[in-house]
């Protein structure tokens, strides 16, 4: 097997997640898997993967070595894409990562009406509330929500977020009022532990002032955006999100968004790709229907948080 095919089966056998799912994958024996990296380990002279008969884990140079290798495969792909002169049906497959509430909420429902216009194309959607290398982990399209710091991508800005804290209205009703941020303190708050488990910053009330940071003892940190929203709906506190995640229970009068005069500036929402994948045409046309649809949904949640 040459070193290609060899590459293909190692990182066939990291997205499965073990030998034997790679090989019912690419339709070879368990044995055949493993001859194909014991010869790529033996070539680069070091272990890729700790591997048991059921579970695999990357090395340290692993690491490395599968990013190398899903660069090559993806560079491999759209030369032969170009080659055949590919311009009219896309095809191959579509690789895309999106935060985790994003993704399943606004972006999988484009993705699955994209694919159903585009029988050629296959899609892989990554939901990660982790910043990842497009690049390295071979992805072709990213939802990120942030200030951009990678020039080497080409970025199309969708919109913006707010990150606002809010609670349910029978709480707040409950509760000595919330007029600024350090009233947090006295009250119930349920943690997102990506959002700060003990504090949260604020920022500061003059030009050259300090940025407010208040510390809190939470009465619940969670991991999971869905579970901080459904207990702060249920009346157990006060959180901090993304805008998008709650403007459906906003518009319904279920939670409501407080100290809007303290938020710190709106987050830009960009859809990024590696320079150059744009020329590929199952990128192109993803992103030429996804850019206004998406528009559309960040806006539409725009205006049900406006006013508060």
């Amino acid at each position: 097997m040459d070193r290609i095919e060899a590459m293909k089966v190692f990182v066939t056998a990291l997205d499965e997640g073990s030998l034997a799912a790679a090989g019912r994958k690419l339709g070879r024996s368990a044995a055949a898997v493993t001859r194909a990296i014991t010869s790529l380990e033996q070539h680069v002279g070091v272990q890729l993967l700790h591997r048991t008969t059921r579970t695999i884990r990357l090395s340290e140079a692993g690491e490395r070595y599968a990013a190398a290798c899903r660069r090559v495969l993806s560079d491999m792909e759209e030369a032969d894409l170009l080659a055949a002169g590919e311009t009219k049906a896309p095809r191959g497959l579509l690789t895309i990562t999106a935060p985790l509430i994003a993704g399943a909420t606004i972006v999988q429902p484009i993705l699955d009406a994209f694919l159903d216009r585009n029988p050629e194309v296959k899609a892989k959607l990554l939901l990660l509330d982790r910043p990842v290398s497009l690049v390295d982990e071979g992805i072709d399209v990213g939802l990120r929500i942030a200030h951009l710091s990678d020039s080497s991508m080409v970025a199309i800005r969708i919109g913006e977020v707010r990150r606002v804290i809010c609670a349910a209205p029978f709480y707040l009703d409950a509760h000595p009022p919330i007029t600024e941020p350090a009233d947090l303190a006295h009250h119930q708050c349920v943690a997102l532990a990506q959002f700060g488990e003990t504090s949260w910053s604020f920022p500061a009330t003059s030009p050259n002032g300090a940025q407010r940071l208040v510390h809190f003892s939470p009465r619940l940190v969670v991991n999971g955006i869905a579970a901080v929203i459904a207990s702060v709906a249920a009346g157990h506190g006060v959180t901090r999100v993304f805008s998008y995640h709650i403007a459906e229970r906003v518009s319904r009068g279920e939670l409501r968004i407080i100290l809007a005069k303290d938020e710190a500036p709106p987050l830009p929402v960009h859809i990024v790709v590696p320079e150059g994948r744009l020329s590929v045409p199952k990128v192109r046309a993803f992103v030429d229907d996804a850019v206004p649809r998406l528009r559309t949904a960040f806006s539409r949640f725009a205006k049900m948080c406006e006013g508060s």
